[in-house]
């Protein structure tokens, strides 16, 4: 009998949330779910629930919320003493819902259904490293004027929905100066930046494909980099977030990376997953169950058995022929290195 941790946000951005509440309950009940709810009183309080609850007692975690309370969540599953883990599922609640936009589950019935069905995949994550500790992300980790936008967004909650755009309009016409060193696969660069997103999804903030070509368990954070640019050119490049065109405007460089650090001369916050971090240096890799269990061993005979049982596993999740699979991973990295190995070679000539 499955037994489902229910941690809900009363205070998440739709004014509908406490129906969504409801009806994730009277499904639940239908299908004869037991759970245990408990309401977040303030921020942070999600972090706390999951990493201080006895999982042996819970198959899952559900959250009713937005890609805040789902972080939480997450932070407080990954920061625990025992190191346990159980699956996560989200039933969308939030203004901005940039995780479930991804995924296409943005009503939250169908999202409901999909947590009771109870078969859970793998996808991959951020691991922050900041000056005052680390964090996880699904999202995003957004620097410069993407976290002085949700910042301001967080002042102008009032609005709904439009808020992050009318905050991104008000940072574009102030366009501060933000220079940073930001590396990448160990090529450095020392530049004004406008702003550095890694994006694990396609969407952020209500709406906007930032990341076009995201795939959430590809093994790869998508980084989108706009050095400082004149206000007629980023209010140019706006309008094209909500389609993903941005990422064709000379303005803007779009690679794939796995590792990326960012060393600003100013103690400048980040915006994780919308929440907002203040630290003054940050280090993100990509946490991907593969890539990771394969670098504990060395080269050799085990490697390779593992790496074989990985893909086997893999094929019959997707109901796919793993030479079909190792082919579409092989053309990826392709792909993905073509890219990377351009920027880089850009960087490193402007450094001569």
């Amino acid at each position: 009998m499955s037994r489902i941790l229910l941690v809900a946000n009363p205070k998440s951005g739709v004014k509908s949330n406490k129906n969504i509440l409801d009806l994730t309950i009277s499904e639940f009940e239908k299908s004869n779910i037991e759970f245990t709810l408990m309401h977040t009183e303030y921020a942070g309080h999600a972090i706390n629930l999951v990493k201080n609850c006895n999982f042996n007692e819970y198959t899952s975690v559900c959250a009713v919320g937005g890609d805040g309370t789902l972080n939480e969540v997450l932070n407080g599953m990954l920061t625990r003493g025992d190191q346990s883990k159980v699956p996560i599922g989200l039933v969308p609640g939030g203004t901005g819902n940039s995780f479930m936009k991804t995924l296409d589950l943005l009503e939250p019935l169908e999202a409901i259904l999909k947590i009771i069905k109870n078969k859970p995949r793998t996808i991959d994550l951020m691991k922050v490293s900041g000056s005052d500790g680390v964090y996880y992300s699904l999202n995003l980790v957004g620097w410069g004027m993407a976290t002085d936008i949700s910042i301001v967004a967080e002042k102008l909650r009032v609005l709904g929905g439009q808020r992050y755009n009318i905050a991104s309009v008000i940072e574009i016409i102030r366009n501060k100066k933000r220079p940073a060193t930001l590396i990448i696969d160990d090529v450095e660069t020392t530049n004004d930046f406008c702003f550095i997103i890694a994006c694990n999804t396609k969407y952020v903030g209500k709406g906007m494909k930032m990341a076009p070509d995201a795939v959430i368990d590809d093994g790869l954070m998508d980084l989108i980099v706009v050095k400082k640019n004149s206000r007629s050119t980023l209010l140019s490049v706006f309008p094209k977030l909500f389609n993903g065109e941005h990422i064709k405007h000379p303005a803007c460089d779009y690679l794939k990376c796995r590792t990326f650090s960012i060393i600003p001369e100013q103690n400048d916050p980040l915006n994780i997953d919308g929440e907002i971090i203040r630290c003054a240096t940050v280090a993100v890799q990509l946490v991907e169950n593969r890539i990771e269990l394969n670098n504990l061993l060395p080269p050799g005979a085990a490697r390779n058995a593992l790496d074989c049982a990985f893909w086997d596993l893999e094929s019959k999740k997707k109901r796919k022929r793993v030479e079909n699979l190792v082919m579409k991973f092989v053309q990826q990295c392709y792909r993905t290195n073509i890219k990377r190995i351009r920027y880089l070679d850009l960087l490193k000539n402007k450094k001569r």
